[in-house]
C-alpha cells in the first residue's frame, strides 16, 4: 500500500465486503424481534478495524481469503456483542453508540442482553461452516484464538478490572495490563487469526503478535486522548465519559502530551515489528497502524 489513496480504496472495498457478509450472516429472522436487535447492533456503523486487521494479516501471509472473511466477521460480532453489553446500565450505562441510541435504549435491556448473547454464539458458528470450506483443524484454532481473546484472560477479564477500578489510581503497568486485556486482546487476535489462515514462519508470527500487541495498546491510548479532545458528534459516543465516571486513563495518568508521545512510540515500534517480520506484503498493516494513530473517532 504505497500511498494513502491506495489504502483508502482498499479500506473502502474491504469495509463493503465485510458489511455485505455481515448483512448476509446476521439474519433478521431470529424470533420475537431478536434478529432486528442483532442487526441494529452490528450493521451500518463502526470503523471495522478488527475485520480489516484480519484481512490485512491474511494478505500479509498470503492466506485463505474466504476463511479470513469468516474470521473477520466473527471478530466483529464479538466486538459488537461486547459494545451492546458494555453500554448497558449495569456496566458503563451509555445511551449513544456509533452515533445512534444504544441497543438497550432502542430495544430494552432484556432484548439487548439476548442480542449480545446471540451475536457471541454466531461468531463461533461462522468459524465452523458445515460446507467443508474450512479445514476442521483451522476452524478449531481460530475458535480457540477468539475464545481466549474474548474471555476471562482477555476482553471480559479486562472489563471486570475496568469496572473494579472506578475511582482507583492505577499505575502505568496496571493500566497497561488492563487495556491489553480489555481492548488489546481482540485487536491482537484479529492479526493472529488473519495470520493463521496462511502458513507464516514462527519468526513472522512472533513479529505479527508483537505488532498486534503494540497496535492494541496504542489504539487505547489514542481512545483516551480522543475522549478528552473530541466532541460526542465526532466520536459517535459520549465524549468525556471516562472522566465523568472517574475511570483511570492514560491521559489522567500521564497527561495529554505524554500520552500522545506514548501512542506515537508504540506505533513506531509496531512498524518496526512489521519490517522485521520478513514478510513481503505488509503494506496494508503499516497503513492500518498509521490510521489508528490519525483517527478522529
Amino acid at each position: 500500500m504505497s500511498d494513502g489513496v491506495g489504502f483508502v480504496a482498499w479500506r473502502a472495498a474491504q469495509q463493503t465486503l465485510v458489511e455485505r457478509a455481515l448483512n448476509d450472516w446476521v439474519s433478521p429472522d431470529a424470533p420475537a424481534g431478536l434478529g432486528l436487535a442483532m442487526r441494529y447492533a452490528v450493521l451500518d456503523g463502526g470503523k471495522r478495524l478488527r475485520p480489516l486487521l484480519v484481512l490485512a494479516a491474511c494478505e500479509a501471509v498470503q492466506g485463505n481469503a474466504g476463511t479470513a472473511l469468516r474470521a473477520a466477521c466473527a471478530v466483529e460480532l464479538i466486538h459488537a456483542y461486547s459494545l451492546v453489553h458494555d453500554d448497558m446500565p449495569c456496566m458503563d450505562n451509555d445511551v449513544l453508540r456509533r452515533g445512534k441510541p444504544t441497543v438497550h435504549v432502542q430495544f430494552g435491556e432484556a432484548q439487548a442482553l439476548l442480542a449480545g448473547d446471540a451475536l457471541q454464539a454466531l461468531a463461533f458458528e461462522l468459524l465452523v461452516p458445515d460446507d467443508g470450506s474450512t479445514d476442521a483443524a483451522l476452524s478449531a484454532t481460530l475458535c480457540r484464538q477468539l475464545a481466549q481473546a474474548a474471555g476471562a484472560a482477555g476482553m471480559a477479564g479486562g472489563q471486570a478490572i475496568d469496572l473494579a477500578s472506578v475511582g482507583s489510581a492505577l499505575d502505568r503497568p496496571a493500566l497497561e495490563a488492563m487495556h491489553r486485556c480489555k481492548t488489546g486482546a481482540l485487536l491482537q487476535a484479529s492479526v493472529m487469526m488473519g495470520a493463521t489462515t496462511g502458513q507464516p514462519s514462527g519468526h513472522a508470527l512472533a513479529c505479527l503478535r508483537r505488532y498486534g500487541d503494540r497496535l492494541g495498546l496504542a489504539f487505547q491510548v489514542v481512545d483516551d486522548i480522543l475522549d478528552v479532545t473530541t466532541d460526542s458528534a465526532t466520536l459517535g459516543k459520549t465524549a468525556g465519559k471516562d472522566a465523568a465516571c472517574d475511570k483511570p486513563t492514560f491521559v489522567s495518568l500521564m497527561g495529554l502530551e505524554p500520552a500522545q508521545a506514548c501512542a506515537d512510540r508504540l506505533l513506531d515500534e509496531a512498524h518496526e515489528d512489521l519490517r522485521n517480520s520478513g514478510l513481503s506484503h505488509t503494506e496494508t498493516l503499516h497503513a492500518l497502524a498509521d490510521w489508528v494513530g490519525r483517527r478522529v473517532s
